[in-house]
């Protein structure tokens, strides 16, 4: 793929590693995005990973692992940025008139954060 040569840096979310799970979370499947994954390692393109933690949806440790273990494997990713989950952007989706559904949802506790952290570490990622 041509077009793969010129990328400097992919930014790469997965969102959760557990097919069902992700259909249930985004409505689509997660195979795409694996498969993107594997290609731009097969290319050694950079790649920076956004696992956006989401208490009660993205928070199983073992499902976390999976992600972990993946994106260690592939070689090409540089950094892993753990994103907690927060409430500032609920404004944006009422202005756009879009339901949101996670109004009851707490945010990410720091201790949460640093065990999930700590599960990529444990792979040999550099997180922040």
């Amino acid at each position: 793929d041509a077009e793969l040569e010129m990328i400097d840096l992919v930014l790469l979310d997965i969102k959760t590693w557990d097919p069902e799970r992700h259909r249930k979370l985004t409505g689509m499947d997660n195979g795409p995005t694996l498969e993107f994954a594997r290609r731009l390692a097969a290319r050694k393109r950079p790649v920076s990973l956004r696992f956006v933690l989401v208490p009660g949806l993205t928070d199983d440790q073992e499902d976390i692992a999976q992600i972990a273990r993946f994106v260690a494997g592939l070689g090409n990713v540089q950094r892993v940025d753990v994103l907690p989950f927060h409430q500032m952007g609920r404004f944006k989706w009422k202005n756009l008139g879009i339901p949101y559904t996670l109004e009851t949802l707490e945010p990410a506790s720091n201790e949460l954060v640093e065990k999930t952290c700590a599960v990529f570490r444990a792979e040999g990622l550099k997180v922040y």
